[in-house]
């Protein structure tokens, strides 16, 4: 199945720093929930977007070593940190934060992500930006192992990690922080009581 894949525009969508975007996908990057402020931001009803690869939303200036890692996270079981530039259906684009939950199942295995994002700050985008560009650039001229392996210099010259890094440019904890984790957990435990509504939902559209 084909997914409209919109022309960017250099136009940015304005996020409230008081609201969330979450998304749910399954084990293969489908997915399978959005709530209302993802379709208000994203300019997708939630019918265009449930069984679609997320990265339908995957801007062209975000290089994908940057995905590369943040999947490779999640699937390992950790939660990851990410600035992501994010591509609307209108073409505009809009810069988020993003970590996770990782749902598992009885027996203890990965069957599924939430993702939750927040407006990220003017200094985080600041600070990636031209980092991006440049991965960007070694992945069109030799590839996404060339870019990885640029991104580990970078991170070594500065002697941090990955995580680390990421971590840095949104701590340390802000009133706003604070306000986001809340919310965050405040989703977690409403879909926590509806789990079985999720549920049946998610083996439908997987």
């Amino acid at each position: 199945m084909r997914f409209y894949r919109p022309l960017p525009r250099d136009e940015e969508i304005n996020i409230s720093s008081k609201k969330i975007i979450v998304s749910k996908t399954d084990i293969s990057g489908r997915i399978l929930y959005v709530n209302d402020y993802f379709c208000t931001v994203s300019g997708y009803e939630a019918s265009e977007v449930v069984g679609a690869p997320h990265s339908i939303l995957r801007h062209p200036d975000m290089p994908r070593a940057i995905f590369y890692l943040m999947w490779q996270s999640i699937q390992n079981g950790d939660n990851v940190t990410a600035i992501v530039k994010n591509l609307a259906k209108s073409g505009k684009y809009y810069w988020v934060t993003t970590d996770f939950e990782i749902h598992r199942d009885d027996m203890g295995r990965i069957e599924s992500y939430i993702a939750f994002r927040r407006a990220a700050a003017a200094k985080a985008i600041e600070a990636v930006e031209e980092l991006y560009a440049q991965l960007l650039l070694i992945e069109k001229k030799h590839g996404m192992l060339a870019s990885l392996v640029y991104l580990k210099g970078y991170l070594n010259e500065r002697d941090t990690t990955y995580s680390e890094f990421m971590d840095g440019l949104v701590k340390p904890k802000s009133l706003m922080e604070k306000l986001f984790s809340l919310m965050k957990n405040r989703f977690y435990h409403t879909s926590s009581s509806n789990n079985n509504n999720y549920s049946d939902r998610d083996r439908e559209v997987a």
